[in-house]
């Protein structure tokens, strides 16, 4: 019996520990005056930077000739680095390039100056000049529908060996619309040598002048062009010849080639002198003083073989010396 009850004894001590066990407290109520303290935040991930977007193409890329020839061109004197045409040269006469590369060199999408509206809206943005003898809209080949400033000036496809970029030889271009005075110079045998020694057609025309007188060229003191070369024509002289005082060197001269020698007007001298030096006065033909000489003889049909100095004199007033 003893042994019973010890054993109940022995089994109650080993399980009171288990049973005095207290349990879990539970966690201390935050009174609503006071915020649970925030949970610690997470920082996000930064957004990946955007990229540049990729450089444009240039437009020697694709246009190699063309940018070739322009390292050359007035246009791009100190704008191109080692040989390379910056796209923004481009843009500057044919617009944002942007669509039309975009596009794969799409023709609809770029500006090409064409005939009277392209050199109005390009060409004289910054060749707008006007003078009291020039004018690019007033003067001879000002811009029109059938002569504008692409008619005669290229930008890419110039003349390699002329000035001003003009697209031939400047005797060849002028001969597209002066065909006569162009084919004197070429079949007469008396003419100006065009090409030769620095002379053309521009050395005594102004392309752009105003309308009169041909839009002829003046020297600095405000002369006729042929002075600018026959200087010893000039003078002054104390007794000048009439043609000259009245007229001009085209009243005895032909200025663009001539059949007969001195590029004269006449075949003979005689028949240029009696034009003026008649012995009938009128008011246009007859002059000072007239003829007196028998011009069926040979020995007066030479005129200037006694006067000599035909433009004008210092010593004689009959120009006999």
């Amino acid at each position: 019996m003893k042994s019973h009850i010890g054993g109940l004894l022995l089994l109650l001590g080993l399980g009171l520990p288990a049973l005095a066990q207290t349990p879990p407290e539970k966690p201390p109520e935050i009174p609503a005056t006071q915020t649970a303290p925030a949970a610690p935040v997470t920082p996000a991930a930064e957004p990946a930077k955007s990229e540049e977007p990729a450089a444009l193409p240039a437009c020697s890329d694709c246009h190699a000739d063309q940018a070739k020839t322009f390292g050359a061109n007035a246009h791009a004197h100190g704008k191109v680095k080692k040989g390379e045409v910056p796209n923004a040269l481009c843009e500057s006469c044919h617009g944002d390039g942007k669509a039309h590369i975009e596009g794969g060199g799409d023709k609809e999408k770029i500006y090409k100056p064409v005939g009277v509206a392209g050199a109005n809206k390009t060409c004289l943005a910054c060749h707008d000049i006007s003078t009291d003898r020039i004018s690019r809209h007033a003067g001879m080949h000002a811009n029109s529908a059938a002569v504008n400033c692409l008619t005669c000036h290229s930008i890419h496809a110039s003349e390699p060996h002329a000035p001003h970029l003009i697209v031939k030889k400047q005797l060849a271009l002028c001969d597209s619309c002066h065909m006569t005075q162009v084919s004197s110079f070429r079949n007469k045998p008396y003419a100006h040598h065009l090409g030769r020694g620095g002379m053309e057609c521009s050395s005594c025309h102004e392309p752009h002048g105003r309308p009169g007188a041909e839009s002829l060229r003046t020297t600095s003191a405000g002369e006729a062009p042929c002075l600018a070369c026959h200087a010893d024509k000039r003078g002054p002289f104390v007794f000048q010849h009439g043609a000259i005082a009245a007229g001009s060197c085209t009243t005895c001269h032909e200025p663009h080639g001539s059949s007969n020698p001195k590029r004269l007007k006449r075949a003979t001298v005689a028949q240029l002198c009696i034009e003026c030096h008649s012995p009938i006065g009128s008011a246009n033909i007859g002059s000072q003083p007239p003829s007196f000489h028998n011009l069926s003889s040979p020995r007066y049909q030479n005129c200037t073989t006694c006067h000599v100095a035909i433009h004008g004199s210092n010593r004689d007033p009959q120009l006999l010396k």
